[in-house]
This record gives C-alpha cells, sequence and structure tokens, in this order.
C-alpha cells in the first residue's frame, strides 16, 4: 500500500521549542508528547530539534502482535492500520496497546541550536532510542511488512526532540539487526543492573528477542554458582535449543504464563526456591500474577512487557500476599544501547540467531509487499 502526502519536508528556521516537545502537541493541551493523543508532525525543524527521513520502523512486539492479530496477518491490512494511526495522531501509537516501538533514519538536519552536538550531524544514519508514541512522524508510503520481525519499511519523517536520545548504527552489524537490539536494549541492561552472582534469575519469554539477550545477561551476571530459569510457550524452537545447548539456562520450563496454574504445576521442578529476580519479556497480557508467582518475597519482578497492566500486578501481588518489588519496563537505561549491542558481540551463537532471523539477506523470505487491492 501507497499512501503519498502533498508537501515534502521542509527545513525553515523556526525558533526553539520545549526541550521535551510540548509545542507539538495539539490534543489534549497541557500534555506531554507522550501522553498525548495526537501531535504536530509537520516535518519543520525547530531551532532544538533533529529532523530525520525515516527508512524503517520497529514496531514494538505487543503493538504489532496486536495489530498483526486484527488484521488476520495481511500485510496491506497491517500497512493500512499503520498508516491510519499515523495520519490520525501524528505518531505510531497503538490505541490498544498504547505502545509503539522505533526507528531507524537518516538525519536530515540539525537545528541550530543543537549545531554543538558531536554525536550527530546531517547524513549521519541513526536509530532512535525513544518511543514512536512520544516522536512526531509523518508518512508518506509504507513499502513493505515483515510478518515475523516486524519491522516495517517506509518512507516519511520523524522529529526528535531536544531531549531525545539516539544512537548512530554501528558498523560491525547489519543495520536491521542493530534496529532489532536497540528496540529491547533495556531489557539487558537491566538485567545487568539488577542480577548478583549466586541469584536465580527467572526470564518469562526466554525465546523473544529481549528474552534471549536477558538470559546471555543473567548468565554473566549471575556466574557458576548461580542458576537461570527460562519459561517457553512452546518447547523445540531453535532460540529455546540454542538456550539450553550454550548454557544460557539451566532449565527451561515449557508453559503459558497466562495460565497462572500451569506455572505453578512448572515451579516445583523449575524454581523450587523461585527466583531473587524475575524478567517478564512476553509480548501478551495476562502474565503478571504468573511472574509474581515465581518471585521469592522480597525479591524483584521487571516488567518489561508492554502488556503489562500495572492494576493487575499491583493487586495480583496484594491478593496472593506477595512482598515483591516491582519494576515498570523502562526502556532506558543510562549506557543501555551500548550495553545491548555489546552484549550480542560477547556471545556469537546468540549472533549469528540474530542475524539470520532479522538480517536484510533473510527478511525478503518473511516480508509481504504491501501492494493495492
Amino acid at each position: 500500500m501507497t499512501q503519498i502526502l502533498d508537501d515534502a519536508h521542509l527545513v525553515v528556521p523556526l525558533g526553539s521549542g520545549c526541550r521535551l516537545g510540548s509545542h507539538r502537541v495539539i490534543e489534549p493541551k497541557g500534555a506531554l508528547p507522550q501522553a498525548a493523543w495526537k501531535l504536530d508532525n509537520t516535518p519543520r525543524a525547530y531551532a532544538n530539534e533533529i529532523l530525520c527521513d525515516v527508512e524503517t520502523l520497529n514496531v514494538d512486539s505487543a503493538s504489532f502482535k496486536q495489530i498483526s492479530d486484527a488484521c488476520a496477518g495481511d500485510a496491506l491490512a497491517i500497512a493500512a492500520q499503520i498508516l491510519a494511526t499515523v495520519n490520525e495522531r501524528g505518531k505510531q501509537h497503538n490505541p490498544v496497546t498504547g505502545s509503539g516501538g522505533m526507528f531507524i533514519g537518516r538525519v536530515a538536519h540539525v537545528g541550530p541550536a543543537l549545531a554543538a552536538r558531536d554525536d550527530v550531524a546531517p547524513g549521519d544514519r541513526i536509530a532512535s532510542l525513544v518511543s514512536l508514541t512520544l516522536t512526531p512522524l509523518r508518512l508518506d508510503a509504507i513499502d513493505a511488512v515483515d510478518l515475523v520481525t516486524g519491522q516495517v519499511r517506509v518512507r516519511g519523517t520523524a522529529i526528535l526532540f531536544e531531549s531525545g536520545i539516539y544512537a548512530r548504527l554501528p558498523d560491525d552489524l547489519p543495520t536491521d539487526v542493530a534496529l532489532a537490539v536497540l528496540d529491547v536494549a533495556g531489557a539487558p541492561a537491566q538485567v545487568r543492573r539488577l542480577a548478583k552472582p549466586g541469584q536465580t534469575v527467572c526470564v518469562i519469554g526466554a525465546d523473544g528477542k529481549s528474552g534471549m539477550l536477558a538470559c546471555a545477561q543473567a548468565r554473566e551476571r549471575v556466574g557458576p554458582s548461580g542458576r537461570v530459569v527460562g519459561i517457553i510457550p512452546f518447547a523445540g524452537t531453535p532460540a529455546a535449543e540454542l538456550l539450553l545447548a550454550h548454557g544460557y539456562v539451566d532449565y527451561l520450563a515449557v508453559a503459558d504464563a497466562r495460565d497462572t496454574l500451569a506455572i505453578l504445576e512448572a515451579l516445583p521442578e523449575a524454581l523450587p526456591m523461585l527466583a531473587d529476580v524475575v524478567v517478564n519479556c512476553v509480548n501478551v497480557s495476562g502474565t503478571e500474577l504468573a511472574s509474581i508467582l515465581c518471585c521469592k518475597d522480597d525479591g524483584t519482578v521487571y516488567f518489561f512487557s508492554m502488556s503489562t497492566s500495572f492494576t493487575a500486578a499491583a493487586l495480583g501481588a496484594e491478593g496472593v500476599g506477595k512482598d515483591v518489588n516491582m519494576m515498570v519496563g523502562n526502556g532506558y537505561a543510562k549506557g543501555h544501547a551500548a550495553v545491548a549491542l555489546q552484549t550480542l558481540r560477547d556471545h556469537p551463537p546468540i549472533k549469528d540467531y540474530f542475524t539470520a532471523r532479522y538480517s536484510a539477506r533473510t527478511e525478503a523470505a518473511n516480508r509481504q509487499e504491501p501492494t493495492p487491492s
């Protein structure tokens, strides 16, 4: 599906806006961009903004699954839904899941108030490290939708605010692999902070991209005296076999984390002493209580999943009498991009898996080209 808009992006002198982007909020007034319903996505850079030509959207896993399910896995319908959301809201902010994703693009213009920055210049290819839910985005066309990875080839523009963070794309990794890793950079970085030698770490959704990187960091941090347990919905997948074969997990439990009773049945063998740290990396809702039940009292549950309901987590813990520390899945941690990319480099089996799954050489087999009906 292709939709062309009339006017090309413009670079015109404008004064500085709010460093957090409030000047781009159309409605409701008084909101910041992430909480706003609609943003001004006019492709003109204020003095303290960066204008980018966008090449690829990496729609977050929870959001892409919801869109794909609603569209019966049809690439044309998925493209139409993404275009409709962006046209209506001025950003890719899924109204059902509340989540977005990130983009890869090329810097078109750096506002004069940001000219002193030495980490970015016009022509640089970068990955945004802030959510599409707060990024003014204008799409001229969607050229391809990858049904496996959730990556969407587009033509359009995006605005990064003065407060926005980004990373220049590394030279040693394929672009699509780097995008897949940077999209979930918060998970391995937070596990690196949370896990300690000798502890038990449980990763729910261990065979997804965030789950695999979380397992790798957990393995490093807990050391030989610690234990890493993964929970996955299906046995025998390539990712599951890799985790076991290379020792990233000591045990894999096969159970649907939405089925709390199934998790309870698995606990005596999988986590007889329960976990010090539980990391929820799934892309479906209804897994909050299972995560809490896997954790020791005074332990930590890190809800990286964007499908998490705070209400379900808080009231669920209260209902089962669990005194655990629960972390909202903040996708940002200082240095998280560097940690995530280095985690991939340090673990060749996972790097090879990501390269085979996400690189452009193999994506063509999974991608469907949206075409007019």
